[in-house]
């Protein structure tokens, strides 16, 4: 029996936060048609993972030294340091149980090197044991106006706590704008022992030379031979990809460490 246990839970913790959603193969459509029809090796790129999403529309600005933020609702830029998402303080304290009372995460905070941030998505996220989530830019999306995502992997299966970003800007003295209903970074769910040296030192490099009969044997079966068939349909590297993956994953894989 298949283990139907999610790989991975998120925890909506600012009501109106958009919920986490399944990334799109066509990058939410602005991927070119071809490629989004016949790139396999691009569509798959596009949609592993989930979109996380800003919990508010707001606008940041980097004056080259100090960072500032407005959002609807206010008048003027707020000079950033540490800041509560409006009216959250109070939410979280009527739902922690006793104790925990004035411990709600802050929603923005400035960090020490210039022109960087952290901004909260709202979320807390739970996977399963022994796995992780890497956040991390869109994939294959456009490139945001006016700021770029650190990279991060957050082991979710044993740190519980807010589903944060790094965030750093690019333009000084004009407004960034964050959009509450366009994606802000892609969660992409990973077991642990993918990223530990034990796998990752092991790897190896050869010279053409090094090339056995087989290997050329697949050069030609993958390259030439699609290429001498003028009426070859296109598209069929990506639709044979497409139904060796259908089905799901047999449960122990889902459940490697």
């Amino acid at each position: 029996m298949h283990d139907t246990t999610p790989v991975v839970r998120f925890h909506r913790m600012i009501p109106s936060v958009r919920l986490p959603e399944r990334a799109d193969r066509s990058a939410g459509g602005t991927i070119p048609v071809r490629a989004a029809r016949h790139c396999d090796a691009l569509t798959s790129a596009s949609a592993f993972g989930y979109y996380l999403f800003a919990p508010m529309d707001l606008s940041l600005l980097w004056d080259g030294d100090a960072i500032f933020w407005t959002y609807a609702g206010t008048d003027r830029w707020l000079p950033l340091e540490a800041a509560q998402f409006p009216q959250f303080s109070s939410t979280f304290d009527d739902a922690a149980p006793e104790g925990l009372q004035g411990c709600a995460p802050p929603f923005l905070s400035a960090l020490p090197e210039p022109g960087c941030l952290q901004i909260w998505t709202g979320l807390f996220a739970r996977t399963r044991p022994e796995w992780s989530l890497l956040l991390r830019p869109l994939v294959n999306f456009p490139n945001a106006s006016g700021y770029v995502p650190f990279e991060g992997v957050v082991e979710t299966d044993r740190w519980f706590g807010p589903l944060f970003t790094n965030l750093r800007l690019t333009r000084t003295n004009t407004p960034i704008r964050l959009h509450a209903d366009l994606p802000l970074v892609q969660a992409q769910p990973l077991p642990r022992c993918l990223y530990t040296d034990t796998v990752l030192n092991r790897f190896e490099t050869t010279d053409m030379a090094d090339l056995d009969a087989a290997d050329w044997q697949a050069f030609r079966d993958t390259i030439v031979i699609p290429n001498q068939e003028p009426q070859r349909p296109l598209g069929r590297v990506a639709v044979a990809n497409r139904r060796r993956r259908a089905g799901t994953c047999p449960a122990g894989e889902l459940a490697m460490g």
